[in-house]
């Protein structure tokens, strides 16, 4: 009977341990559009940003840090979805905290080493980006439209090298 239960738990516990990543809880899509906060984030070139500079290209700004588990584990699936979705008219991009890096260098060389060499990223210094944008925990995704408006947030990790993932992004673009 004890090997019973623990068959049992066994079983119950791969079943919900399926796609977790793809709940649709965790996408949030909003009624209307909200300005995005105008504080500056530093691309790898040193040149500081806006996210309202984007304004003309629908953004996903995926917020992560090197010390998050689940933002590592999906950084060579955000690399394929970068790969894929440029194309579409869609850019990623990438956005850690400057405390967590010494240089450009050294995020690069990170990033090479986890399998996620293409991505162009961002940082923000001391997180008041994060912060502006109520994000306190990562992996953290914000939908940025056109207009440079946000229109939504995905919270936690998604299956980023899934066609699904890249063509629900698409169809969210007003201009496909």
């Amino acid at each position: 009977m004890k090997h019973f239960f623990q068959i049992l738990f066994f079983v119950f516990g791969l079943i919900f341990s399926f796609d977790v990543t793809a709940k649709t809880d965790a996408v949030n899509i909003f009624a209307e559009s909200r300005d995005v906060p105008k504080r500056l984030i530093i691309h790898e070139n040193g040149k500081g940003y806006s996210l309202s500079d984007f304004k003309g290209e629908f953004v996903v700004a995926v917020f992560w840090s090197k010390t998050c588990g689940p933002c590592l584990k999906e950084l060579a699936d955000l690399n394929t979805f970068y790969k894929n979705a440029l194309p579409q008219g869609i850019r990623l991009i990438l956005i850690s905290p400057k405390s967590e890096w010494k240089s450009a260098i050294e995020q690069r060389l990170f990033l090479k080493k986890l399998k996620a060499p293409d991505i162009e990223f961002y940082t923000d210094k001391k997180g008041k980006l994060a912060a502006d944008f109520g994000i306190f925990s990562t992996p953290h995704t914000v939908l940025i439209d056109e207009n440079a408006q946000e229109i939504g947030r995905i919270r936690g990790t998604a299956k980023w090298a899934d066609k699904r993932v890249l063509n629900y992004i698409k169809s969210l673009k007003k201009n496909p």
